[in-house]
């Protein structure tokens, strides 16, 4: 198994350690719940250098991207973060992502842990002379997450984080923390103008993103500052109710707000069609995959992944099946007790014509029938 660069701060902490798409990851230090409830209520501190870290430039990068993308990736701001989705010939899902522009044909994207590899090799087959750098295993990544996040993450950089808006990165010293000063040798942060200033303190590029669905900053550094900055915001983090959080809150706070999960909502059998959200597609480009959904759209016959919120006792989970009036309809995808609401929530495929908002539908639960509501997401507003 690969270890993050702060593995051994996590095993300090009392972390549980456990298998995660090839890397030992903490699933959690307390209780899952407890995590979860710091990250809506207060922050929470993870550790995501699992996460893949390319930086596409050269000539007609930005029409490459587009090219792979559903999204208009390549017309943003510089600055930008851009979630897209990227498919196979066929339509099918291969990863969600986010990709940001960094300056004319350059972008930064990060992968998910368990598809980085195979989304280097996909680019790289479709590359026409741009460049592809995988720097995943010499950026860290950091994430502060909740309602107190801007405030840890201000203990952390003189910069003015209202400067940086939801969904927009830069390039900024982390100059309130020690360090040794040395220049980043990444392609990510080597040579970068920072927002602010030239001063000491570790590069690094920040962008206000993350996957809880609360408001929070993502800090991608050179792996050799990761501890420094860990402990840092563990500390500066601590008056602010901040926790550091693992796999297992990540999850539940995720599918609180209706976040797919790579590999479980969708698992290169779906397109972004029916994964959603609308957004996600850009209709009015070309790229890979476009005519298939065309047609998929055209005729209407697919299963769509929806919400459900459970009116009785039980725990939808997983490869549980849903069903309406005895017929078996799809299986949940993502479930759980949600800790803030206090009820049973689930991600699942049914068909088209069954996907409306307010249609009640089972879900057996073990022995157990389960009545459930299809919801609009997300299930925490």
């Amino acid at each position: 198994m690969r270890k993050t660069p702060l593995h051994e701060a996590h095993v300090a902490l009392g972390a549980k350690m456990v298998w995660f798409e090839g890397w030992d990851m903490p699933i959690q230090y307390t209780t899952i719940i407890d995590e979860h409830l710091a990250v809506r209520k207060h922050a929470g501190a993870f550790d995501v250098s699992h996460m893949g870290a390319f930086v596409i430039r050269g000539e007609d990068a930005g029409a490459l991207i587009n090219h792979l993308s559903t999204n208009d990736v390549a017309s943003a701001p510089l600055g930008k973060c851009v979630y897209t989705h990227m498919l196979n010939d066929g339509g099918k899902i291969l990863d969600d992502t986010i990709i940001t522009v960094l300056g004319k044909d350059e972008f930064f994207m990060v992968p998910n842990a368990a598809t980085a590899q195979k989304m280097r090799k996909w680019i790289e087959e479709h590359l026409r002379g741009q460049e592809l750098k995988d720097e995943s295993l010499e950026i860290a990544k950091i994430a502060v997450q909740g309602p107190a996040a801007k405030d840890v993450v201000g203990q952390l950089t003189s910069f003015d984080l209202s400067n940086l808006r939801r969904f927009w990165g830069g390039f900024l010293r982390m100059d309130k923390v020690p360090s040794d000063g040395r220049p980043s040798s990444t392609v990510l942060l080597k040579g970068r103008d920072m927002l602010n200033g030239s001063g000491g303190g570790a590069p690094a590029f920040v962008s206000r993103t993350g996957y809880t669905g609360e408001d929070g900053f993502e800090i991608f550094c050179d792996s050799a500052n990761a501890v420094q900055l860990w402990d840092a915001i563990l500390e500066k983090g601590r008056s602010f109710g901040l926790k550091p959080i693992g796999l297992g809150a990540r999850d539940t706070l995720r599918l609180e707000k209706a976040l797919l999960l790579s590999g479980t909502d969708f698992d290169g059998n779906q397109s972004s069609l029916q994964t959603g959200p609308q957004w996600v597609i850009d209709w009015d480009h070309d790229f890979i995959g476009k005519e298939i959904m065309v047609g998929q759209r055209a005729s209407g016959k697919y299963d769509k992944l929806v919400c459900m919120m459970c009116e009785g006792r039980g725990i939808p989970r997983h490869g549980y099946a849903i069903g309406s009036g005895g017929d078996k309809l799809g299986i949940v995808t993502s479930g759980t007790m949600s800790p803030l609401l206090r009820k049973g929530i689930a991600m699942g495929y049914v068909p088209l014509s069954m996907s409306k908002q307010g249609t009640r539908v089972d879900i057996e639960v073990r022995e157990t029938v389960v009545p459930a509501e299809i919801v609009k997401p997300p299930f925490v507003k």
